[in-house]
């Protein structure tokens, strides 16, 4: 919509500033192609300004629901496959560690089980997309 609100805007400056006295010098095709080559950079500059928007926006998400570190951490193994013991000997902490983080992990993301608290952190952008 942005983009289109530009090309129009452009048109109307051109149109009263009359392009052609300006660029008769200049053949139409390359006038067209310096305006394609600015609204290309144009876009390339929203694309690049939105995602980095974006991704901050990600690095909050678990603050946001009251996720700690570590227990972003656990869901990211949980997302790998791990068992809770398998979790446990990887970071070093009891089992009963994993089990409690797990069990907050459920509460904050409402999830029953694990399949649903690692399908809702991908949807929050919490942990990776599983690229196929």
């Amino acid at each position: 919509m942005i983009y289109g609100s530009l090309m129009g805007l452009l048109m109307i400056v051109l149109e009263v500033t009359h392009y052609k006295a300006i660029v008769k010098d200049i053949r139409i095709e390359l006038f067209g192609a310096l305006v394609g080559l600015l609204f290309m950079a144009l876009g390339i500059w929203l694309g690049v300004t939105w995602f980095r928007k974006k991704n901050k926006l990600e690095k909050y998400d678990a603050r946001k629901l009251g996720l700690s570190r570590r227990e972003v951490e656990v869901l990211q193994l949980l997302s790998q496959g791990y068992s809770n013991q398998e979790i446990a000997d990887k970071l070093f902490v009891s089992l009963n560690t994993i089990k409690t983080h797990i069990s907050k992990i459920y509460q904050k993301l409402n999830a029953k089980r694990r399949t649903q608290a690692i399908q809702k952190a991908r949807e929050l952008a919490l942990i990776p997309q599983v690229e196929e």
